[in-house]
Parts: C-alpha cells; structure tokens; sequence
C-alpha cells in the first residue's frame, strides 16, 4: 500500500482534499517598500506554515491564480466552478477546499453552491491577516477548511466557508467587517462548530437553491438607494444594456419615489428586477402601500429577495439569467421559503 509522507501511515488511511490556492490575502505578503499586501505565496509555501495539516488529509496542491478578491468577475468564478467540478468527478479526491479572497468569497462560494450537484464537501477559506503579519488567521482558517472537507459528515452540506473558527452555509455567509478576524456572520449560525474533538456538525442549511445552468450572465447591475435617490442610474444600466437589476432599498425594501419611473421602466423593458434591503440583516417585504413602497413594488412586478443581500441576490439572478429561467421559476427561487 501506498505510503504519505506524513508519519508513514497507509495513503488510503486519510480522505484525500485537492486544495487549489487562488489568491486574496491568504497569499500575501507585506512589500517592505510600500507597506501593503500583495499577492506572493505559493500553495507550498502556504502549507508549510501550517503545522500538521498533512496529517489530517492526503493533499494536492494547486496555484490556480493569485488574484486579489476585488479582481474576481463572475465569468472567471464560472471557470473556476467548472475546475472544481473536474476535481470532484476524480472519484479518489474526497472534497476540496478553495482558498479565495475574503472580500468577494461569499459570491464566489455562492455561486458555486447554486450551481453544483455534489454530495462531496467543498470549503472555501480566506484571511483576514497576511501570514507575516501577528495573529495571522490564514494557518488556523486554512486548517479548519481542510478538516472540514476531510470530515465523512461534511457530506450533502452543500457548499461552505470557514473563517474565524466559524463553517458557515455559502448561502447564508456574508462578509460584515471590514478588518475584524470575525468579519464573517451567518444570522442563523454556523452549521458546524470547533471543538477540542475537531468539527462537529450541528444543522443543515436552511435553504439551498439549485439552478441548473451551463453559463452565467453578468449583465446584472446592483444600485444602493439612498435619501432622494432619483433613477438616473437604474436608466443608466438600462441603456447600457443591463438583463437584470438588484436594487438594495431602505429598511425592508421601500425605494424612493423619483426613482419609481425607472423601475417602471425597466420593468416594461422586460428586466427583472430584484429588491433586497441595505440594511444588511432581515428579510425584505411588501409592506408599505406609499409611493415607493415595498407592496407597489410588488405590484409594479419586482421579485423580493427574502433575506438575500444584495450581492448575493445579484449572483442569483446572474444564474438564474445563466440558464434562461424567467416568469413564475425565477419568482420561486427569490422567495423566502
């Protein structure tokens, strides 16, 4: 039988995890002569800080890219789904996990999640701090996200994200700080937890969405409203082009009345479009009967996000738009369950 380098034990004795490295502060390192983060790490070199993580799991390594999470655009999230895919069709790798930049993780994770059919784990992991700089989180979370996807009971959780000794659901992570080691929440909880026995699952995710697509569409525009916001930039978007819209109103997703037109107008165009809240937390209803309230927005025919923020409600519509699905299908995946 085969041997791993770590203490000589059976290959076959430990689940086998492809890690692929793609970049954002898990692989940075402070340029002395700027004092800024910059991609420089190597998936080896990331490893070897990581004391005792082969003897968790059977390890590959991949430098898929090195790309800093704001540079990340939903094609190249879609080429990467289809290189995770071709790692979980190899039936000797057991899960995988994907170290992204924590700024734009949740989308990637997200879209990942809604649209791929495994049962085997995937875990998304990041950081907040460099490895050079103290109290680094990049080992610690690097290590969890591989003792996730190594654990039988990961299995059928769909996809998730470990950052600050916390597994969260893709579909319920959202990224809260811009600097804390604890910038990540789930308004549910997360659906593992840590212990001194390692990772022990506690629930299911409470709703996972499915959209059966062979492309993405990122023609979909995501505007905040603010007080007196008018429509100038949803007109903006129309004209450009735009297939879809996501809109994050005030409180549970009223949206000022100068701007009413151009919803209307987008609307008449055939574009969605989708209202989500700014507040960040809660989910979004027709409420209100005024002049741009929730319940006229419904009416006028925009979908309501449930608790979805924006970003992710726009991931969903870039999909859904992906794979064609419209009218009372597309109703049905925004809806809160």
């Amino acid at each position: 039988m085969p041997k791993d380098s770590a203490k000589g034990r059976p290959a076959a004795a430990r689940p086998h995890v492809h890690v692929m490295f793609t970049g954002g502060t898990i692989s940075m390192k402070i340029d002395p002569s700027t004092r800024a983060a910059v991609p420089a790490l190597s998936g080896r070199d990331i490893v070897a800080q990581v004391p005792g993580l082969r003897k968790i799991a059977r390890l590959t390594l991949e430098d898929y890219a090195r790309l800093p999470g704001p540079h990340v655009n939903p094609r190249w999230m879609w080429t990467l789904k289809k290189r995770i895919e071709a790692h979980l069709a190899d039936p000797k790798v057991d899960g995988v996990v994907v170290a992204h930049g924590t700024d734009t993780i949740e989308e990637t994770a997200f879209l990942v999640d809604l649209t791929t059919a495994t049962s085997k784990p995937v875990v998304f992991c990041g950081a907040m701090r460099t490895l050079g700089e103290a109290g680094s989180d990049a080992p610690s979370n690097l290590l969890i996200a591989v003792q996730t996807a190594a654990n039988p009971a990961a299995r059928q959780h769909g996809v998730l994200i470990a950052v600050g000794e916390q597994i969260l659901a893709a579909g319920e992570a959202v990224k809260t700080h811009t600097q804390s080691l604890s910038a990540f929440r789930s308004e549910i909880g997360p659906v593992a937890i840590l212990d001194r026995s390692g990772v022990r699952f506690v629930r299911s995710p409470v709703r996972r969405r499915f959209v059966k697509t062979g492309s993405v569409d990122p023609r979909v525009d995501l505007h905040v409203m603010a007080a007196g916001s008018d429509g100038a930039l949803i007109r903006a978007s129309i004209r450009r082009g735009a297939r879809g819209l996501v809109l994050e109103g005030t409180g549970a997703g009223n949206i000022p009345p100068r701007a009413v037109p151009a919803i209307q107008a987008a609307i008449k165009a055939s574009i969605p479009v989708v209202i989500t809240s700014r507040c960040g937390s809660g989910s979004v209803a027709p409420l209100y009967g005024y002049d741009g309230g929730g319940a006229q927005m419904q009416q006028m025919g925009c979908l309501f996000g449930g608790d979805l923020v924006g970003q992710k409600a726009r991931i969903l519509l870039v999909a859904a738009l992906g794979g064609r699905v419209s009218g009372l299908a597309l109703n049905a995946l925004f809806e809160a369950p």
